[in-house]
């Protein structure tokens, strides 16, 4: 693998440049199938073994994590574990697919799989994460890897509250200083990345509400619980009592996804379920959640004499980018592409599990620009079209690359 090419940064140092056309090609074809054989969180036992196969040819030792699926891999370490302390930069890749249809028309890579879906980009970021570890890796044997990498291929992101927490678990933060990431973002014109010191992502939780009444005939709704009404007034007046207990700059916001209940039109029913989300950009305000949201479901409920059996899943805090971090990716960037590859970005609503590493170390997100610049159509996220300009690829493993020796260089 040739990298000759090279970039000027600051202070007279050179950054070793551009990848090589058939490392760019390989990995575009590992993208493809990836994309072609999408697997469930915790399920990713294909995923795993791809990527373990290549890593192992590169001449690196990859340990796949006790949970079954993801793995970890450390880059410019003599003994299979690094001990020197917490000064590795982590690169993190989630690998998990999603539970809904491919729906792209003659596409030779749509997915092979039934109602399976690389619809969130994973297969972008674990193919960046990857060709950014070969790079490094021959950076390593020529002696120019100043510092060492972990590589963090993670499972079941789309899973609450997140395969992050099962990794940690397994040690993927032991020598780790600072941790790094990218998501796919349709918005943003590929050769771009967009960054944005502090909150970048969003809390999300999930609820799961059981409403209960004795049930009766339509024709005497005053002799029993009126359970559609009390489902009805649960999804209106909840958001609107909870939203009045926050501060509003904390953007809580409930929104229902499913509401079931009754068989007949003439039979009130005894059970109602509803399910829906928690979002949230403040993470006092997402510390708070649990307990401002049941009550205020119990509290329209009771008012209603329906019985609620309330199920809050805890999901992930926001993704809060720490200033240093993202300064480095800031640089990274500009170093290898210029001033005008870098754009800022706004808070999402989306949540993301990479916010739980930095519950423990520094680090950062940055949004990879994947929209063919010119392109009107936006494909976005978790929709069953979701496809990619695969020349962030290459933006992706390049900035990468290019952190992880300007990080060296510090």
């Amino acid at each position: 693998m040739s990298l000759e090419s090279e970039v000027d940064l600051p202070g007279g140092a050179v950054l070793p440049g551009a990848l090589p056309d058939a490392l760019r090609a390989e990995l575009i074809a590992f993208r493809r199938d990836l994309h072609m054989h999408p697997e469930l969180g915790n399920q990713e036992f294909r995923t795993t073994a791809a990527i373990k196969e290549r890593l192992v040819r590169a001449g690196l030792k990859p340990r796949v994590l006790a949970v079954g699926t993801g793995l970890v891999c450390d880059i410019g370490v003599e003994g299979e574990q690094w001990d020197g302390g917490p000064s590795m930069l982590a690169l993190r890749a989630d690998i998990d697919g999603l539970p809904i249809p491919d729906t792209k028309a003659e596409c030779p890579y749509r997915s092979t799989v039934p109602d399976r879906a690389h619809a969130c980009g994973h297969d972008v970021h674990t193919t960046v994460v990857l060709g950014a570890g070969l790079v490094l890796a021959e950076l390593h044997r020529q002696g120019a890897l100043p510092r060492p990498v972990r590589l963090i291929f993670q499972p079941a992101e789309e899973v609450l509250p997140g395969g992050a927490a099962d990794a940690i678990k397994c040690g993927a933060l032991e020598g780790v200083g600072a941790i790094i990431a990218v998501h796919c973002d349709p918005r943003v014109d590929a050769g771009k990345i967009g960054l944005r010191e502090g909150p970048i992502t969003s809390a999300c939780d999930r609820l799961e509400i059981g409403l209960d009444g004795p049930g009766g005939h339509t024709a005497r709704p005053h002799l029993t619980t009126d359970l559609v009404t009390a489902a009805a007034r649960v999804v209106t007046d909840v958001p609107a009592l909870v939203s009045r207990r926050f501060d509003t700059r904390s953007g809580l916001a409930i929104t229902w996804g499913r509401v079931e209940s009754g068989h007949a039109p003439n039979v009130i029913p005894q059970h109602a379920e509803l399910s829906g989300t928690v979002r949230c950009l403040d993470l006092e305000a997402w510390r708070q959640a649990p307990d401002v949201v049941v009550a205020a479901i119990d509290e329209i409920a009771n008012l209603h004499r329906a019985k609620s059996e309330i199920n809050y899943v805890r999901g992930v805090p926001p993704v809060v980018n720490e200033p240093g971090v993202t300064e480095l990716l800031r640089e990274a960037m500009i170093a290898r592409r210029g001033v005008e590859s870098v754009e800022g970005t706004e808070q999402s609503l989306g949540g993301e599990d990479f916010s739980w590493y930095l519950e423990h170390v520094p680090g950062a997100m940055a949004r990879l620009g994947v929209r063919t610049p010119g392109e009107r159509q936006i494909r976005d996220l978790h929709q069953g079209d979701f496809d990619v300009d695969e020349s962030a690829i290459t933006v992706g493993v390049e900035l990468f690359t290019a952190a992880a020796l300007v990080n060296g260089l510090r």
